[in-house]
């Protein structure tokens, strides 16, 4: 059974629920015991205070959540909270307090700590942000996820928390140990035609059957890279590439390729002084 728990700005405003209150909410739910997915939205004053409470109170309570499968924290929209806003915390000890976890979706990375990651059952880690701040990637190229299949990283950019290059990709992804990954997502970037030839070189992608490099800023350039290369994968089989600043052409011509191909979405760039500017899809 999935629930999802969440606060309206109401209900902090006028009821003084927030992040310290959710759990004792969440525990006194009828239909606790049942549920196995939980997806947690704001926690009222998202933008000011962290989740933190929401994560120890987890941990306190762990044998309580010991069914849990699937967690998601923090997903809410701009009408909650813009998600460069989004407060997060320190998951460094949720490994160990869900046994029996899956799947975990986070959105935000303000403040965002994964500790040492080592869990024997999870099988897909996303975290959607505006920008993923390096120190976070490094703990994901470290970690201990044997079982993990589906990996996605929002890069985002810069101005939002991005402080990474290709360089510190390409060694993050140089590090990482999933014996069992299929899926490899790195999106949402305004690097993303360099990424595309750090992404073909990691030791990952013969195993894959996914790439996804969506929701950025690829134009031409990123999609020769990928006529060029994908070719010596033969277990791929889908490249998910939609949001993109690709020509017709090249979308004609990737999708040509003997494997599916997602490149709806096609953005045209903004022009101003000359200038064209392209965008990733979740900024701030």
């Amino acid at each position: 059974m999935k629930k999802r728990f969440a606060y309206t700005y109401e209900d902090y405003e006028d009821n003084q629920k927030n992040a310290e209150t959710v759990m004792a909410d969440i525990l006194a739910d009828e239909e606790f015991s049942r549920v196995t997915a939980w997806e947690i939205g704001s926690w009222g004053d998202a933008w000011e205070s962290s989740c933190q409470p929401i994560i120890d109170g987890i941990i306190a309570h762990q044998a309580d959540f010991a069914q849990v499968e699937e967690l998601a924290i923090g997903i809410m929209d701009f009408e909650d909270c813009e998600i460069s806003w989004i407060i997060q915390g320190d998951y460094s000890k949720l490994w160990q307090a869900l046994p029996n976890l899956k799947h975990l979706t986070i959105q935000g990375s303000t403040e965002l700590k994964l500790g040492e990651i080592a869990h024997e059952g999870l099988e897909s880690l996303t975290i959607i942000c505006g920008g993923l701040p390096m120190a976070v990637m490094e703990s994901i190229a470290q970690a201990k996820l044997p079982k993990l299949r589906k990996l996605v990283l929002y890069l985002g950019v810069e101005d939002y928390g991005f402080d990474g290059s290709t360089e510190t990709i390409a060694k993050a992804l140089a590090e990482m140990n999933f014996p069992k990954l299929t899926y490899l997502g790195l999106l949402d970037s305004e690097i993303q035609d360099e990424l595309v030839p750090v992404a073909l070189a990691c030791a990952l992608m013969p195993q894959l059957t996914t790439l996804d490099l969506s929701c950025g800023t690829m134009t031409d350039k990123g999609g020769e890279a990928l006529l060029s290369g994908v070719g010596a994968f033969p277990k791929l089989q889908k490249l998910d590439l939609h949001h993109h600043f690709m020509s017709s052409d090249m979308v004609a011509r990737l999708q040509a390729l003997p494997l599916e191909v997602d490149a709806s979405e096609q953005q045209e760039p903004d022009e101003y002084d000359g200038e064209l500017y392209y965008y990733a899809l979740v900024t701030e």
